[in-house]
C-alpha cells in the first residue's frame, strides 16, 4: 500500500529521490517521478520540499552527511592517540569516497552533478570536515604529539594536501595500481610534518 501524505516523511522522500536519481540521472529526474515512486501526488512532495531545487539540495546534504557522520566517530575516540586518529580519519575518508564511487558509479556521478549545483552545501560539508580535522590536530598539539601554532591552518593544509584521495574529480584514479601506497606515503609525510 502506498504511503499516505500523513505517513510520508522527509526522510522517505529523500530515499525515494535517491532511487529516482539512480534510475534517471539528475537531468531527467523530476518531482513527479519521485511522487510516482512514493504513490503520492507531486503536491504532497512539495509540502515537504517547496521546490525541486530544495529537494535536490536536501538529498545532496543527506549524502554528504553520511560521510561526515561516519568520520565524527573517529574524532570522538579521545582514548586513542591523535596521530592514530588522524591516520584513521584520512583513511576513512578515502575509503568512504572509494566505496561510493565504486559501489554505485551512476549515483556517484549524479551526486557530483548535484554537488556542483549546490555549492553552499558542499562548502558547509568541507568546513565540517576541516573542523573535524582541526579537532584532531588540536588534540595532537594539546598532548605534545603535534607542533603547530595554528591547528585550523594545519588541518586545512592536511585536507588540501590529501585532496587527490577524496575530491570526486580524481575518482578514476582511486582504483589505479599504487593508489593506496601513494595515499599512505602522503599521509606519512604530513604526519612527520605535524610532529615538527
Amino acid at each position: 500500500m502506498p504511503p499516505t501524505s500523513e505517513a510520508l516523511t522527509a526522510e522517505r522522500i529523500l530515499e525515494a529521490t535517491e532511487e529516482v536519481l539512480r534510475r534517471h540521472g539528475p537531468a531527467k529526474a523530476t518531482v513527479v517521478d519521485v511522487a510516482r515512486a512514493l504513490g503520492v501526488s507531486h503536491g504532497t512532495v512539495y509540502r515537504h520540499f517547496r521546490t525541486k531545487a530544495a529537494l535536490r539540495e536536501a538529498v545532496t546534504q543527506r549524502w554528504l552527511d553520511r560521510t561526515a557522520e561516519a568520520l565524527s566517530g573517529i574524532v570522538d575516540e579521545t582514548d586513542r592517540d591523535p596521530e592514530t586518529r588522524l591516520r584513521d580519519w584520512l583513511a576513512g575518508l578515502f575509503a568512504a569516497k572509494r566505496r561510493k564511487a565504486g559501489a554505485d558509479p551512476e549515483l556517484f556521478a549524479t551526486y557530483s552533478v548535484l554537488a556542483t549545483e549546490h555549492g553552499g552545501v558542499v562548502s558547509d560539508h568541507l568546513d565540517e570536515l576541516t573542523g573535524q580535522l582541526t579537532r584532531i590536530v588540536q588534540a595532537g598539539v594539546d598532548t605534545g604529539a603535534f607542533t603547530t601554532a595554528d591547528p585550523r591552518t594545519a588541518a586545512t593544509a592536511v585536507f588540501q594536501a590529501t585532496g587527490r584521495f577524496h575530491d570526486p574529480g580524481y575518482a578514476k584514479e582511486w582504483e589505479q595500481p599504487g593508489a593506496q601506497a601513494e595515499f599512505e606515503a602522503v599521509v606519512d609525510l604530513l604526519v612527520r610534518g605535524l610532529r615538527g
